[in-house]
């Protein structure tokens, strides 16, 4: 088993290696921050010039994650796109791609800091979601609870390993960045100060999903 499964707010969920999160008894599957277009918009911007292999890399991920969990809903969970621009200039190839993964599925949009209009790619625009006891946001709001969203791209280093990870908290479960090009903050950066209910751990992505105590996860 590569995926770690945990109990957050009453429901059984299943942090995948990859960084998506899965919820078999709705059939869900949920990712955060893509940042589809990294590259071209760095380049369209002055900025650094980064191979622009990322939208394919994050494709071929998300592909597979779909292909194993068969969800019936997917829920990308804020800046799927680097800028509404690199929506709208997404390659033909890359554009039928994603739709093949999009048809027949639910599949929500919701709202991010850097793709905060509509996509215009189908699917469903929301701010939020709530799905029973769950609610789906980009960034936590400080008194939530029950709350799942991403943002922070938060990331830990132990035993002189670095990877993205999942952060839970007894109120909120943060994702990491799905997206290749991406980066992210330590998890002891503050920026996380008063957001996660102890006990909280951190769920290393990688090969295998591995948690371990919060306390441990620091750079």
């Amino acid at each position: 088993m590569t995926y770690h499964p945990f109990t957050f707010n009453g429901h059984s969920l299943r942090a995948l290696p990859s960084g998506a999160l899965h919820w078999p008894a709705q059939n869900l599957l949920c990712v955060s921050d893509l940042h589809l277009g990294k590259s071209e918009r760095m380049a369209r911007r002055g900025g650094a010039l980064l191979p622009p292999y990322e939208v394919a890399d994050t494709l071929t991920k998300l592909d597979a994650d779909i292909a194993t969990t068969t969800p019936a809903t997917v829920i990308c969970l804020g800046d799927s796109f680097d800028d509404p621009t690199a929506a709208e200039t997404l390659a033909e190839p890359h554009r039928l791609w994603l739709i093949r993964l999009m048809a027949g599925r639910r599949w929500i949009w919701i709202a991010g800091n850097h793709d905060p209009a509509p996509l215009g790619l189908g699917g469903t625009d929301r701010m939020q979601l709530t799905l029973e006891t769950l609610t789906f946001r980009h960034i936590a709001e400080l008194d939530a609870t029950g709350e799942i969203s991403g943002h922070y791209h938060p990331k830990a280093r132990f035993a002189s390993r670095s990877r993205p990870c999942f952060l839970l908290g007894q109120n909120r479960l943060i994702l990491p960045a799905y997206g290749t090009y991406t980066g992210g903050l330590w998890c002891d950066d503050p920026a996380f100060a008063g957001l996660l209910t102890q006990p909280a751990i951190a769920i290393l992505t990688g090969t295998k999903a591995i948690p371990i105590p919060l306390s441990k996860a620091v750079k």
